[in-house]
């Protein structure tokens, strides 16, 4: 079991803090922020045949949105029934995508565009702890929340880049995020914007930012658009060694979170981002290996929009056992048909 905290939560917090880390481990559920929104440790184009998806064509460019390649025509994936779904292939193309392509909230999955951002503008090596931050009384504060996810912080602490990264994707802590955020752009207003511009830069032409964290419905985006930031954050080294992350402790409160993307580790999986909420339903993007006619590919995925309406934890479990069944098919199908294609 963890140590203690080494530094005690503020005063008036300590009943707040026991409460929400019972013997330090970590919560997975959280209090109702209101009927309509609630939030738990975090989730225009083609439609391929199978699964009961009509087919159309987007426009172009070299992510999302591209054809199916001809090799997924002859594959069987076990799409979602309801919310949205995408797969693709680096150095193959796209396995199809299905449901309609209309933005829909993505809670914690927003936090994907977060670190990217970060990311690019303070560029770090996949093993640096890259630079130094000091969290301020605001992040210290909104660790004892009741009503969202977070990650423990002391006021006045440094903390390194990465370590921060980590508790911002591995639990999802929002409060990280909004630190990062302030960091990076001084105000979260002006992170928001950056956030939408490399959205726009991207090709996602159907998202919008309206925070850094997930926490706001307003913010809303597209299986297509989120599997197009996947791919581009993917290229990261340092990205995808934080998302691979199985575990990580909070650096002076003696608390250990493990990744909220139970596939990790498992059939290939090597990350990504999970978010739910109740507006949102259960969110997840996952990112696995697979050995295609002996070369190593990437695959990406995204499940959209699963059990919306319900609660997180229900979401949630459905966009795992979406995510879990698409990429059993992706594994036993794949070699077979590169194999048979001409």
């Amino acid at each position: 079991m963890p140590a203690a905290p080494a530094v005690p939560p503020p005063a008036g917090k300590g009943a707040r803090f026991r409460a929400r880390f019972p013997g330090l481990r970590r919560r997975s559920v959280l209090v109702p922020l209101t009927a309509a929104v609630v939030l738990v440790a975090g989730t225009g184009g083609w439609y391929a045949d199978g699964g009961g998806g009509r087919s159309t064509t987007a426009p172009g460019g070299d992510g999302p949105g591209e054809e199916v390649a001809p090799l997924a025509r002859s594959m069987q994936l076990p799409w979602p029934r309801e919310g949205q779904a995408s797969v693709a292939v680096e150095g193959i193309g796209s396995l199809g995508t299905r449901g309609e392509q209309k933005p829909v909230p993505i809670a914690s999955v927003t936090k994907v565009m977060t670190a990217y951002v970060i990311l690019r503008d303070r560029p770090m090596r996949a093993g640096a702890p890259g630079a130094t931050v000091v969290a301020d009384q605001r992040a210290a504060d909104e660790s004892y929340s009741s009503v969202e996810t977070t990650a423990p912080v002391l006021a006045g602490r440094k903390y390194t880049q990465r370590r921060l990264l980590e508790l911002m994707m591995v639990p999802s802590g929002n409060n990280v995020a909004r630190l990062l955020a302030r960091w990076d752009a001084g105000d979260e207003k002006a992170f928001v914007a950056k956030m939408n511009r490399a959205a726009a830069g991207l090709g996602m032409r159907s998202t919008t930012y309206t925070g850094v964290s997930g926490m706001e419905a307003s913010t809303r985006s597209t299986a297509v658009d989120q599997l197009r930031l996947a791919r581009a954050a993917m290229k990261d080294p340092a990205f995808r060694r934080i998302v691979a992350t199985a575990s990580v402790t909070a650096p002076g409160a003696g608390v250990t979170f493990r990744n909220t993307n139970k596939l990790l580790g498992h059939d290939g999986v090597i990350g990504l981002k999970t978010g739910s909420s109740t507006p949102a339903g259960g969110n997840l993007v996952w990112a696995m290996r697979q050995e295609v006619a002996g070369v190593d590919r990437l695959v990406i995925g995204v499940v959209l929009h699963q059990r919306a309406g319900t609660s997180p934890a229900e979401g949630s479990a459905a966009a795992h056992e979406a995510g879990r069944a698409l990429i059993a098919a992706v594994r036993a199908e794949l070699p077979a048909a590169a194999n048979r294609a001409p």
